[in-house]
């Protein structure tokens, strides 16, 4: 077995129009200033796709980007990216997943792989050590998720694969790698679009060894005893999976009912992982390698399935009122098996519930009734009647019908469970994400609300940790490891454990500046370095999580972002929840201003060239 020492820097590029094959050596200035992961998947992007190229196009290119991580056993670490021309929102998509795919393809001596180009006929690749063999997928095209994956399945093979939504240009379609999925923003239309059904990649010929072994296995060990003692990523997570957030989210009155109209519901709990577990017979059903063991599975309906994730629950169930976890299950199995995104699935039948309830469309979907949602599922994957137009997303539905009001997306991707009227600093997260309306980008709910570390509603220091976990988040996206380790790794530090939790919140709120200097988030930046023996400070560390942050801004804005779409849906700007007397809304403006400042964009959101020659992001002559 070949030893790969760090990192191999070989990255595939594949032509599907022309069933062409090259490889691409990761220049040292591109791997220190991007990492790997999102962040250099990005950066090749930027250097390789045109503006305004149509993500259903020939032109728009796939970036499967495994971290440096991947292959060498660090917790949680079994993670991967993607990147993309998103067909649901028009700008940049970033997505990371489990998964058996990124370490077969590392294993197999790559560093990433892109894919341009459309196939003539249905495709798909066979990626080995020795390179990629273009093959037949005939017989494979119209087939789902695991049926596709059956098929091709093979020895050390991580495999990639569209069902029929991808297939059909669902906008929010997604792709499957064994139980787990590039999620958000439509990627698995992207491969349809290039009539590419599968990817399979042959791992093992080559072994990850880092260059500091001897640092890399102290870290192991630290890293592994701080998600072991945390209460989230050792406790309720690895007890109960994601939907140990259902309880967590009702005591903030921030889970989505009824699309967005609420925060809370008598028979939410119903719902939760704790209920799931003790009724469901859930165990470990878990991303490798993994340490915080959130993933379950269970008994649902006379069989076993992967138990939903916390997301699915909420947009698939609360947020339609729906409260019976195992239809939500049942669903969840729907999607994955077609191949479709359960956050944009839900965010869409919400938004038709309540169209249908004011007139505007006719269906027979309601709030509160599982009845037609199996159905409409179905019909959305083959595009079949209806199910065509809301194949485009909630936010193409109210452009045509009206209702844009109560159509809860960001940029065009549907919100996740979180309601940020009860948490602002997460709703400026919202309207600020790269990719639209995504919870990962930065989770303020954690510290609004998990934590009561900072003022749910208040102003003050939400553009600095909003700023700040964006640019430590694209840090951990681009090293790769699980974006759960957060929570262990800035929480366990003894400056932070064993200050009285009063005290640590006055901080936070009064001092961010000083608190964020506080923060000690040198485990990843240790980790990458004992891998890769490049040297790098914190703040040089961290710097590249702002050029990577601030690369796929200026992307976007090449694509007409600018501050007029940095928003919420009104429902959140005008409307209080039903269950709060106050009737608070998200003080936006103020938000959105104040983190403008901070980033180094002008007043339409547009970064400065100061800001991009200081991060060296180099500005095509062409614009």
């Amino acid at each position: 077995m070949k030893e790969i020492i760090g990192i191999s820097n070989r990255v595939l590029e594949v032509d599907l129009a022309r069933s062409k094959v090259d490889i691409y050596e990761v220049k040292p200035t591109e791997r220190r200033l991007y990492l790997g992961g999102k962040g250099l998947g990005l950066k090749l992007l930027y250097d390789r796709l045109r503006p305004g190229a149509d993500p259903l196009g020939e032109e728009n290119i796939l970036a499967f980007m495994p971290g440096v991580l991947m292959g060498t056993g660090a917790p949680c670490s079994g993670r991967f990216a993607a990147v993309t021309k998103s067909p649901l929102t028009g700008i940049m998509v970033a997505s990371s997943c489990g998964g058996p795919f990124g370490m077969s393809l590392k294993t197999a001596g790559w560093d990433g792989l892109l894919v341009r180009g459309k196939a003539v006929k249905p495709t798909y690749l066979l990626i080995t050590s020795e390179g990629v063999e273009f093959r037949d997928a005939g017989e494979l095209w119209g087939l789902d998720t695991t049926e596709t994956q059956s098929k091709l399945d093979k020895k050390k093979a991580g495999i990639l694969a569209i069902g029929p939504a991808g297939e059909n240009l669902v906008r929010f379609a997604n792709i499957a790698t064994g139980d787990r999925f590039l999620g958000r923003g439509g990627m698995g239309a992207v491969m349809g679009s290039k009539n590419l059904k599968a990817i399979v990649a042959l791992g093992g010929d080559c072994r990850i060894v880092p260059v500091d072994q001897r640092t890399f296995d102290r870290l192991k060990k630290k890293a592994t005893t701080y998600i072991n003692r945390n209460f989230i990523t050792g406790g309720l997570y690895r007890s109960y999976g994601t939907p140990a957030n259902v309880a967590m989210n009702l005591k903030g009155n921030i889970l989505p009912v009824n699309n967005f109209s609420d925060g809370t519901h008598v028979q939410a709990l119903r719902i939760s992982g704790e209920e799931t577990k003790k009724n469901h017979e859930t165990s470990h059903h878990t991303c490798k390698p993994c340490t915080i063991l959130c993933g379950k599975k269970g008994k649902f309906g006379g069989e076993e399935l992967p138990a939903p994730e916390y997301e699915t629950v909420a947009l698939l169930g609360s947020n339609l009122g729906v409260f019976d976890i195992e239809k939500i299950a049942e669903w969840n199995k729907t999607c994955g098996r077609m191949g479709m995104d359960t956050i944009s699935s839900g965010g869409t039948l919400a938004w038709v519930m309540e169209a249908t309830q004011r007139g505007l469309v006719q269906s027979d979907l309601k709030f509160g009734s599982p009845d037609g949602v199996s159905q409409a599922l179905l019909d959305i994957a083959y595009r079949k009647g209806f199910g065509a137009e809301m194949a485009q997303g909630s936010k193409a539905l109210s452009e045509k019908y009206g209702g844009t009001s109560f159509a809860m997306h960001v940029k065009g991707l549907e919100l996740p469970g979180y309601d940020p009227r009860g948490s602002v600093g997460h709703g400026l997260a919202y309207a600020m994400a790269n990719r639209g309306g995504c919870h990962l980008s930065a989770f303020l709910a954690a510290q609004e609300v998990f934590l009561d570390l900072l003022r749910p509603h208040a102003v003050r220091a939400k553009a600095d940790y909003v700023k700040f976990f964006e640019s430590l988040g694209n840090c951990v996206n681009s090293l790769q490891t699980c974006f759960f380790t957060l929570l262990a790794y800035l929480l366990e530090p003894p400056l932070v454990k064993y200050t009285p939790n009063l005290f640590l919140g006055l901080l936070m709120q009064e001092l961010p500046q000083v608190a964020i200097l506080l923060m000690d988030y040198t485990l990843y930046k240790d980790f990458w370095s004992a891998v890769t023996g490049i040297k790098m400070s914190r703040w040089e560390y961290l710097e590249a999580g702002d050029r990577i942050t601030v690369l796929e801004r200026y992307m976007n804005t090449r694509e007409g972002i600018s501050r007029l779409h940095d928003t919420l849906p009104d429902r959140l700007l005008k409307e209080g929840r039903k269950s709060d007397p106050k009737a608070r809304t998200v003080p936006i403006e103020k938000l959105r201003s104040k983190y403008y400042k901070k980033r180094g964009y002008d007043e339409n959101g547009i970064p400065t060239r100061e800001t991009l020659k200081r991060l060296g992001i180099q500005i095509p002559v062409t614009v």
